[in-house]
Order: structure tokens, then C-alpha cells, then sequence
């Protein structure tokens, strides 16, 4: 099963779309498309997410947002972090790709291509 966080209107997210779209029909494996702003993530599941992701938790936040500025989160520590993407879903970087465990930021989409050759 391969999982896509998604925002239909960027480019990139829609481009990692396509890839996951055609990897899954290739390999014929369920692809669950997730809008999560529509759907937003809840803190279990960010923390889930970051543990797949790897790095930093502040990898997973778009910080040019004007959100991420009036939370003040430029020095906030993790658990503020991810209780920050849990109320303020359009935080999340996109598109993240989860494929066996693993999980990609998909910035640039070619990302996710080597998370599917893994």
C-alpha cells in the first residue's frame, strides 16, 4: 500500500500524484490519497509520520507560511511542532509518500521515484 498526503492545487504534490499513481498501477498496490487539509492528521499520526520521515521534526514544517511566523515556531521544540501541524494542517511540507514503512518528503518528486526503488 502506498499513502500520499496531498494538496491538489501544488504542482510538486500533484506531480508525486502522478508517480504514486503509476508505481501502484505498475505493482498493482492500493494507493490511498489523502487530502490533509480536508483530512487533517492527528497528533498519533504526525508522530507516526516523523518517525517514518526520519530527520527533524522542523523538516516537516513549511516555515515560509504566515502561520508558522505568528505561532513563533521558528524555536519551538518538537512536541510544540507537531501539536502546531496538528491545529495548523496546512504546516505540513507536501506531498509526504509512505511506501512500506518509509515516508518521503516529495520535494523535488524524483523523491519519491527513489522511495519506490528502495
Amino acid at each position: 500500500m502506498i499513502t500520499i498526503y496531498h494538496n491538489p492545487r501544488c504542482s510538486k504534490s500533484r506531480e508525486a500524484l502522478a508517480l504514486a499513481e503509476h508505481f501502484s498501477s505498475e505493482h498493482k498496490l492500493q494507493l490511498d490519497v489523502v487530502d490533509y487539509q480536508k483530512t487533517p492528521l492527528t497528533l498519533a499520526q504526525l508522530k507516526e509520520l516523523h518517525r517514518q520521515l526520519g530527520g527533524p521534526v522542523s523538516a516537516m514544517l513549511r516555515d515560509n507560511e504566515a502561520e508558522y511566523a505568528a505561532l513563533g515556531l521558528a524555536q519551538a521544540d518538537d512536541a510544540a511542532l507537531l501539536a502546531a501541524l496538528a491545529a495548523h494542517p496546512k504546516l505540513l511540507q507536501r506531498p509526504v509518500v509512505v511506501y512500506r514503512g518509509q515516508a518521503v518528503i516529495g520535494r523535488p518528486p524524483q523523491l519519491v521515484s527513489e522511495l519506490f526503488d528502495k
